[in-house]
Protein backbone atom coordinates (compact mmCIF):
# COMPACT_ATOMS: atom_id res chain seq x y z
CA UNK A 1 0.00 0.00 0.00
CA UNK A 2 1.19 3.47 -0.99
CA UNK A 3 1.18 6.57 1.55
CA UNK A 4 -1.59 8.77 0.88
CA UNK A 5 -0.52 12.25 -0.43
CA UNK A 6 -3.52 13.84 0.88
CA UNK A 7 -3.29 14.94 4.68
CA UNK A 8 -5.39 12.82 7.10
CA UNK A 9 -7.72 14.81 9.53
CA UNK A 10 -9.33 13.60 12.64
CA UNK A 11 -13.45 14.29 13.41
CA UNK A 12 -12.54 18.09 13.94
CA UNK A 13 -11.11 18.71 11.15
CA UNK A 14 -7.22 18.68 12.83
CA UNK A 15 -4.43 16.72 11.78
CA UNK A 16 -4.66 13.28 12.76
CA UNK A 17 -2.68 12.38 15.40
CA UNK A 18 -2.07 8.49 16.18
CA UNK A 19 -1.26 7.89 19.89
CA UNK A 20 0.93 5.41 20.82
CA UNK A 21 1.32 4.05 24.28
CA UNK A 22 3.14 0.52 25.89
CA UNK A 23 5.63 -0.49 28.55
CA UNK A 24 9.04 -0.19 27.61
CA UNK A 25 10.09 -2.47 25.10
CA UNK A 26 7.17 -3.18 23.35
CA UNK A 27 7.66 -2.19 20.21
CA UNK A 28 5.87 1.17 20.00
CA UNK A 29 8.80 2.43 18.21
CA UNK A 30 8.62 0.27 15.10
CA UNK A 31 4.70 0.09 14.98
CA UNK A 32 4.66 3.47 15.06
CA UNK A 33 7.13 4.15 12.45
CA UNK A 34 5.63 1.79 10.05
CA UNK A 35 2.70 3.12 10.66
CA UNK A 36 3.51 6.51 10.06
CA UNK A 37 5.35 5.74 6.90
CA UNK A 38 2.19 3.37 5.73
CA UNK A 39 -0.37 6.68 6.23
CA UNK A 40 2.13 9.68 5.14
CA UNK A 41 2.43 11.06 8.27
CA UNK A 42 5.38 12.36 10.94
CA UNK A 43 6.45 10.07 13.72
CA UNK A 44 7.39 11.27 16.91
CA UNK A 45 9.73 9.22 19.42
CA UNK A 46 9.22 10.83 22.94
CA UNK A 47 10.98 8.08 24.50
CA UNK A 48 13.93 10.00 22.31
CA UNK A 49 13.14 13.43 23.88
CA UNK A 50 14.63 11.99 27.85
CA UNK A 51 17.15 10.04 26.47
CA UNK A 52 18.72 13.20 24.42
CA UNK A 53 17.88 15.36 27.94
CA UNK A 54 20.21 12.74 29.64
CA UNK A 55 23.12 12.80 26.83
CA UNK A 56 23.08 16.01 27.05
CA UNK A 57 22.78 16.22 31.39
CA UNK A 58 25.55 13.70 31.26
CA UNK A 59 27.80 15.68 28.91
CA UNK A 60 27.41 18.75 31.19
CA UNK A 61 28.32 17.01 34.20
CA UNK A 62 24.76 18.05 35.67
CA UNK A 63 23.96 15.40 38.29
CA UNK A 64 21.07 13.33 37.38
CA UNK A 65 20.25 13.77 41.39
CA UNK A 66 19.78 16.92 41.19
CA UNK A 67 16.04 17.46 40.36
CA UNK A 68 16.34 21.09 40.01
CA UNK A 69 19.26 21.00 37.86
CA UNK A 70 18.40 18.64 35.69
CA UNK A 71 14.52 20.75 35.33
CA UNK A 72 16.60 23.90 33.88
CA UNK A 73 18.36 21.84 31.65
CA UNK A 74 15.15 20.38 30.05
CA UNK A 75 13.72 23.60 29.84
CA UNK A 76 17.17 25.33 28.31
CA UNK A 77 17.58 21.92 25.81
CA UNK A 78 18.75 23.06 22.24
CA UNK A 79 16.65 20.16 21.01
CA UNK A 80 15.53 19.39 17.51
CA UNK A 81 13.58 16.35 16.61
CA UNK A 82 13.27 14.78 13.17
CA UNK A 83 9.70 13.31 12.48
CA UNK A 84 10.57 11.98 9.13
CA UNK A 85 9.96 8.21 9.83
CA UNK A 86 12.04 6.62 7.64
CA UNK A 87 15.16 8.68 9.63
CA UNK A 88 13.86 10.47 12.61
CA UNK A 89 17.28 12.16 13.58
CA UNK A 90 17.82 13.95 16.57
CA UNK A 91 19.85 16.81 17.61
CA UNK A 92 21.16 18.94 20.30
CA UNK A 93 22.57 22.11 19.68
CA UNK A 94 23.57 21.13 16.11
CA UNK A 95 24.82 17.81 17.18
CA UNK A 96 23.65 14.50 15.68
CA UNK A 97 22.87 12.04 18.95
CA UNK A 98 20.19 9.72 17.07
CA UNK A 99 23.53 7.58 17.48
CA UNK A 100 25.07 8.04 21.11
CA UNK A 101 21.35 8.54 23.11
CA UNK A 102 20.44 4.80 22.36
CA UNK A 103 24.10 4.01 24.16
CA UNK A 104 23.75 1.38 27.00
CA UNK A 105 24.85 4.42 29.65
CA UNK A 106 21.94 6.52 28.18
CA UNK A 107 19.41 3.19 29.04
CA UNK A 108 21.08 2.81 32.20
CA UNK A 109 20.49 6.56 33.54
CA UNK A 110 17.04 8.02 30.85
CA UNK A 111 14.35 7.05 33.92
CA UNK A 112 16.00 9.14 36.64
CA UNK A 113 15.66 12.18 33.97
CA UNK A 114 11.88 10.54 33.14
CA UNK A 115 10.70 10.59 36.71
CA UNK A 116 11.64 14.19 37.29
CA UNK A 117 8.11 15.89 37.39
CA UNK A 118 9.30 19.14 36.04
CA UNK A 119 11.40 17.09 33.18
CA UNK A 120 7.81 15.59 32.50
CA UNK A 121 5.87 18.69 32.48
CA UNK A 122 8.71 20.51 30.08
CA UNK A 123 8.82 17.81 27.96
CA UNK A 124 4.57 17.10 27.52
CA UNK A 125 5.10 20.84 26.10
CA UNK A 126 7.29 20.09 23.67
CA UNK A 127 5.28 17.10 22.36
CA UNK A 128 2.24 19.43 22.18
CA UNK A 129 4.24 21.77 20.29
CA UNK A 130 5.14 19.46 17.57
CA UNK A 131 1.76 17.54 17.34
CA UNK A 132 0.69 21.12 16.70
CA UNK A 133 3.08 21.80 14.09
CA UNK A 134 2.69 18.57 12.00
CA UNK A 135 0.45 19.82 9.22
CA UNK A 136 0.30 15.99 8.01
CA UNK A 137 -0.36 14.37 11.47
CA UNK A 138 1.60 12.49 13.52
CA UNK A 139 2.07 8.90 15.02
CA UNK A 140 3.42 9.79 18.43
CA UNK A 141 4.40 7.21 20.72
CA UNK A 142 5.50 7.34 24.39
CA UNK A 143 4.39 6.55 28.03
CA UNK A 144 1.89 10.05 28.75
CA UNK A 145 0.93 10.23 25.45
CA UNK A 146 -2.23 8.69 25.35
CA UNK A 147 -3.57 9.63 28.79
CA UNK A 148 -1.90 13.44 29.25
CA UNK A 149 -0.12 14.85 25.83
CA UNK A 150 -2.94 13.49 23.53
CA UNK A 151 -6.15 12.34 25.53
CA UNK A 152 -8.24 13.38 23.07
CA UNK A 153 -6.39 11.69 19.68
CA UNK A 154 -9.18 10.06 17.72
CA UNK A 155 -6.57 7.08 17.98
CA UNK A 156 -5.29 5.60 21.05
CA UNK A 157 -3.56 2.54 20.77
CA UNK A 158 -1.84 0.37 23.85
CA UNK A 159 0.46 -1.99 22.77
CA UNK A 160 1.96 -4.87 25.12
CA UNK A 161 4.26 -8.07 25.38
CA UNK A 162 5.75 -10.57 27.75
CA UNK A 163 8.91 -9.50 29.89
CA UNK A 164 10.61 -11.93 28.43
CA UNK A 165 9.55 -10.80 24.71
CA UNK A 166 10.69 -6.96 25.92
CA UNK A 167 13.98 -7.86 27.11
CA UNK A 168 15.06 -9.87 24.04
CA UNK A 169 14.11 -6.46 22.17
CA UNK A 170 15.91 -4.26 24.09
CA UNK A 171 18.87 -7.16 24.13
CA UNK A 172 19.12 -6.86 20.37
CA UNK A 173 18.62 -3.15 20.07
CA UNK A 174 21.64 -2.91 23.10
CA UNK A 175 23.75 -5.33 21.87
CA UNK A 176 23.02 -6.78 18.40
CA UNK A 177 21.86 -9.96 19.78
CA UNK A 178 19.49 -11.91 22.28
CA UNK A 179 21.53 -15.02 23.17
CA UNK A 180 22.37 -16.00 27.15
CA UNK A 181 24.67 -13.40 27.06
CA UNK A 182 23.07 -10.36 25.50
CA UNK A 183 20.12 -11.29 27.36
CA UNK A 184 22.15 -11.72 30.86
CA UNK A 185 23.99 -8.37 30.07
CA UNK A 186 20.29 -6.51 29.41
CA UNK A 187 18.73 -7.82 32.43
CA UNK A 188 21.68 -6.48 34.56
CA UNK A 189 21.51 -2.54 32.38
CA UNK A 190 17.37 -2.85 32.25
CA UNK A 191 15.65 -5.63 33.12
CA UNK A 192 14.74 -4.24 36.45
CA UNK A 193 12.72 -1.62 34.74
CA UNK A 194 11.14 -3.98 31.90
CA UNK A 195 9.82 -6.02 34.57
CA UNK A 196 8.12 -3.36 36.68
CA UNK A 197 7.45 -0.43 33.98
CA UNK A 198 3.51 -0.40 34.64
CA UNK A 199 1.14 2.08 32.50
CA UNK A 200 1.25 5.54 33.45
CA UNK A 201 -0.29 6.37 36.59
CA UNK A 202 -3.41 8.17 35.17
CA UNK A 203 -3.47 5.42 32.64
CA UNK A 204 -7.14 4.14 31.59
CA UNK A 205 -6.19 1.02 30.40
CA UNK A 206 -6.83 -2.26 31.65
CA UNK A 207 -4.16 -4.13 33.04
CA UNK A 208 -4.62 -7.57 31.57
CA UNK A 209 -3.07 -8.79 28.92
CA UNK A 210 -6.22 -9.13 27.02
CA UNK A 211 -6.91 -5.70 26.83
CA UNK A 212 -8.65 -4.38 23.38
CA UNK A 213 -5.61 -2.32 21.73
CA UNK A 214 -7.90 0.89 20.61
CA UNK A 215 -9.29 2.39 23.41
CA UNK A 216 -12.95 3.59 23.74
CA UNK A 217 -13.36 7.50 22.92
Amino acid sequence: MSASTSTPLDRAGEPLVIAVDGPSGSGKSTVSRQVAQRLGLAFLDTGAMYRALTWWCLERGIDLDDADAVAEAARELPLEMGTDPRAPGVSVGGTDVATAIRASVISEQVSRVATNLAVREEMRRRQRQLLRASPRGTVAEGRDITTVVAPDAPVRLLLTASEQARLERRARELHGAADADALAATHDQVGAAIATTPPSPSSPWPRTASSPWTAPR
